[in-house]
């Protein structure tokens, strides 16, 4: 009797597994093939990367890891992908010349994405609203002020399951200048960002 019942949940696992490897495939077109990858539809991810960049009238070039999360939503025709994103980003950039010394501990993004997609490969350009925070001290003084700005890039993301992505992406990201009381001048920062991101798909 064991063994009766060893030998049909062998046959029933051995059938469910064949029935999902039968979903991977198309059968209506001659010899089997890989169903078309699908990038349609709500994501939400996180991203991890590196940022530098430049102080404007002042000689600090603040720089440090970044991470943060993001979500979006595409559509797709044919081969063309076209959505929004928003993404919020946590920073250790920072850079000290003398006494002063100036920081970015976050930022973020509205864009607009659109990329032609090659089954499980999209490559895509990205633009947008960006906003942050720019921190100035100088000894025990600082200032803060919340400042925006924007951004554009481009990106490749490759998708590794039915529901996950990865993506390499690039932004050049230029949050516009403010006064500063402390410096007495206009104070912004323009700053590259290469990261790595995973993006699960619903």
């Amino acid at each position: 009797m064991r063994n009766r019942v060893i030998g049909a949940t062998a046959i029933a696992l051995i059938n469910l597994g064949a029935a999902a490897h039968a979903a991977d495939f198309d059968y209506g077109r001659g010899p089997y093939t890989v169903r078309e990858y699908g990038w349609a539809g709500p994501y939400l991810g996180g991203n991890l990367g590196y940022q530098w960049g430049t102080v404007t009238n002042n000689p600090t070039q603040p720089n440090g890891i970044e991470a943060g999360v993001q979500g979006g939503y595409n559509w797709q025709y044919g081969q063309f992908v076209f959505g929004g994103e928003a993404d919020l980003q946590f920073s250790g950039s920072s850079d000290q010349f003398a006494s002063w010394k100036f920081s970015s501990p976050w930022f973020g993004s509205l864009r607009g994405r659109a990329g032609l997609a090659v089954n499980n490969i999209l490559l895509y350009g990205t633009a947008g609203l960006a906003f942050g925070e720019l921190d100035a001290s100088n000894f025990a003084i600082s200032e803060t002020h919340a400042t925006a700005g924007w951004t554009a890039g481009l990106g490749a993301e490759v998708g590794f399951a039915r529901n996950w992505s990865a993506k390499l992406e690039y932004l050049f990201v230029d949050l516009s200048e403010t006064p500063f009381t402390l410096t007495a001048m206009q104070n912004g920062y323009h700053f590259n960002v290469v990261r790595l991101g995973v993006n699960y798909r619903f």
